[in-house]
C-alpha cells in the first residue's frame, strides 16, 4: 500500500478521532511559524519525495525555526547554524534523546537509539576509550593501510581490463571489510565466491535499513496506527535486523567458545576487547550478549553505509569539476608522487584534500536531518516554544547551503575551506558544518571515518587517473541524490580508472 492511499484510508478510518479532538480544549503555546496544517493529515504533503528540498524552500519562508504537524506529531525544523547551536549545544540536554520512529523500535536498545542512561554513558566511554582512542586507531594504522592497497589492486585489475568501478560498492567493500578486520580479526568481503556473496548479502541489509528507516512512515505520525504497520516498513525493517543479528550471534558465539581453551590468543580486536569487559564482575550492564550485539550492528551498519557514500559523492564532485581534481592530485604528487598510496601521517601536509571532504560534508551530508531528537519538556528557542515531546530535525543539508554563511552555496569550491581565517572543523564545535552532529551525541566513530576518507579518496586520486564511462563528460553528470536515512548518489557513480604513464 503506497504512501498516498494510506492517507486517504486513514482520513476515513480516523474521523471519529478528529471530531473528538476538535472538540477537546488544547492549550495553546508560542509555537514557530510554519505553513497551515490541513485537518488531520497536517502538512504531510508538504514533505515530497524529497523532504530535505521540501523543508529548506519552507524555511525560506517561515524562518530558521518552523513547526510542522505531520500527523499527530509536532515537528519543530531548525534550519540555521544559530538556531542548530541552542538544540545540540546549549539545550543538549532537553534535546538528548531521540524520537524512534516505529519501524526501528526493534534496535530502540542500540547505541544510536537509545535513551540517555547509565548503559548509554558507559558504551560511549567504552566507544571514546576502547575503540576510537587515538592509541587504538594507531594501533590499527598498518590494518587501515592494507585495506586500501586491497581495493587500489583491485581498481588496477580494473584498469587491466578497461572496466569501470561502481565506486560506491567498492568503498563500501573496503569499509566494510576494515571495520570487520578492526571489530571480528577478519574480513567480510573477500575475492572468494562465498565472502563476496556475503559481503553483497550484507550490503542489501545495510542499505535496506537505511531506506526502511528513513522513509515517511504513517505509524510515526498516528500511533493508532502503530499495530497495523500499514506499510510494511516494521516488518521489512526487522527483517533485515534479524538476519543481521543472526550473523552477530553465530560469530560472537564462536569467540565465546575459542576462548574456553587454554590456547586461545586473544586477537586484541573490539570483539575481544568487548567480552572481556562484559565479564568483568562490576560490568553487570554488558554481560547482556544482545548489547554487544546491537552496538557491532550500529557501528558496522552506519559506519559502511556513510564513508561508502561520502566517497562517492566527493568523487562525483571531483569528476564533475576537473579543476578541483587537478589541484588535489598536484597537492598529492607534491608530497607523495604519482601512484602511490598516501600515509596517514602526512595528512595534515595536504589541506587541498582535507578541504575536499569539508566541501563534500556541507554539499552533501549522508544524514540530512541528524538523526531525530525529542524536546523533554516545553524550550524556549529563539522566541518560540518547542513543546515537550516535540520531535526536533535539524537540517543540516540546508545549513551547508545557507547563503548567508556561504558563498556560492551550490558551488563545490573546496579553497573556501583554506586559510586560516577558514579552519572550520566538524568535530561539533561549528555549527556551519555539522555531518557528526554534536553535543553529547555526536557520532563516536568520527576519528575512524575521517582516517578512513582522507586516505581512500587521496590514494584513489593520487594512484590513478579517472573519467567517466559511456561517454559522459563532467558537465553532464548526474548529481541528483536520493532521499532516505542518508542521502546517496541517485545514479551510482561508475568511472574509468586510467594510468598515468
Amino acid at each position: 500500500m503506497d504512501f498516498l492511499s494510506c492517507i486517504v484510508l486513514l482520513s476515513l478510518c480516523s474521523l471519529s478521532w478528529f471530531l473528538i479532538q476538535a472538540l477537546q480544549r488544547r492549550t495553546r503555546v508560542r509555537l514557530p511559524p510554519g505553513p497551515k496544517p490541513f485537518p488531520l493529515i497536517g502538512n504531510l504533503f508538504e514533505l515530497g519525495d524529497k523532504p530535505h528540498l521540501s523543508l529548506t524552500k519552507l524555511s525560506q519562508h517561515y524562518g530558521p525555526i518552523m513547526s510542522l504537524k505531520l500527523g499527530q506529531l509536532t515537528t519543530i525544523v531548525v534550519s540555521s547554524s544559530t538556531m542548530a547551536k541552542e538544540i545540540l549545544q546549549t539545550h543538549d540536554q532537553l534535546f538528548c534523546n531521540r524520537t524512534i520512529p516505529d519501524g526501528v523500535r526493534v534496535v530502540a536498545d542500540n547505541l544510536i537509539w537509545m535513551p540517555i542512561s547509565p548503559r548509554w554513558r558507559k558504551l560511549r566511554k567504552i566507544c571514546s576509550s576502547q575503540l576510537f582512542a587515538t592509541k587504538v586507531l594507531d594501533a590499527k594504522h598498518e590494518t587501515r593501510q592494507v585495506k586500501v592497497q586491497e581495493l587500489i589492486d583491485s581498481v588496477n585489475e580494473s584498469m587491466v581490463h578497461g572496466v569501470a568501478v561502481d565506486i560506491r560498492e567498492a568503498a563500501f567493500k573496503t569499509t566494510l571489510n576494515l571495520l570487520s578486520r578492526t571489530i571480528f580479526s577478519f574480513d567480510l568481503a573477500t575475492t572468494e565466491s562465498s565472502s563476496s556473496e556475503m559481503a553483497r548479502e550484507y550490503k542489501e541489509i545495510v542499505w535496506g535499513v537505511m531506506e526502511e528507516a528513513g522513509k515517511p512512515n504513517l505509524a510515526d505520525y498516528f500511533p493508532v496506527l502503530r499495530k497495523l504497520d500499514p506499510q510494511g516498513i516494521r516488518r521489512r525493517f526487522t527483517n533485515y535486523y534479524n538476519r543481521m543479528l543472526g550473523f552477530m550471534e553465530y560469530v560472537i558465539d564462536q569467540r565465546l567458545e575459542s576462548r574456553k581453551g587454554d590456547d586461545y590468543v586473544t586477537n586484541n580486536d573490539m570483539l575481544d576487547t568487548l567480552i572481556s569487559i562484559s565479564e568483568e564482575k562490576n560490568e553487570e550492564d554488558m554481560n547482556n550478549p544482545q548489547v554487544i550485539e546491537n552496538l557491532f550492528m550500529a557501528l558496522l551498519t552506519a559506519g559502511t553505509d556513510t564513508t561508502s557514500i561520502t566517497l562517492e559523492w566527493a568523487m562525483a564532485e571531483l569528476l564533475h569539476n576537473p579543476e578541483s581534481l587537478s589541484k588535489a592530485q598536484d597537492e598529492l604528487d607534491s608530497v607523495f608522487g604519482k601512484g602511490k598510496l598516501i600515509e596517514e601521517s602526512e595528512i595534515t601536509q595536504l589541506p587541498y584534500l582535507q578541504a575536499i571532504i569539508k566541501e563534500t560534508f556541507r554539499l552533501h551530508p549522508t544524514v540530512p536531518f541528524l538523526v531525530p531528537r525529542k524536546a523533554e519538556s516545553d524550550v524556549e528557542i529563539g522566541g518560540y516554544i518547542v513543546p515537550k515531546n516535540a520531535q526536533v530535525l535539524v537540517n543540516s543539508w540546508a545549513i551547508g547551503r545557507d547563503p548567508s554563511i556561504w558563498d556560492n552555496p551550490n558551488s563545490f569550491m573546496p579553497e573556501r575551506f583554506l586559510g586560516l581565517e577558514n579552519q572550520i572543523d566538524v568535530m561539533g564545535r561549528n555549527f556551519d558544518l555539522i555531518p557528526f552532529g554534536g553535543g553529547r551525541r555526536i557520532c563516536p566513530g568520527l576519528p575512524l571515518a575521517m582516517k578512513m576518507l582522507h586516505l581512500t579518496l587521496g590514494s584513489l586520486i593520487n594512484c590513478f587517473n579517472w573519467k567517466l564511462e559511456d561517454g559522459v563528460v563532467s558537465e553532464t553528470i548526474n548529481m541528483e541524490d536520493k532521499f532516505g536515512l542518508t542521502l546517496q548518489m541517485a545514479q551510482p557513480l561508475r568511472a574509468v580508472p586510467i594510468s598515468y604513464n
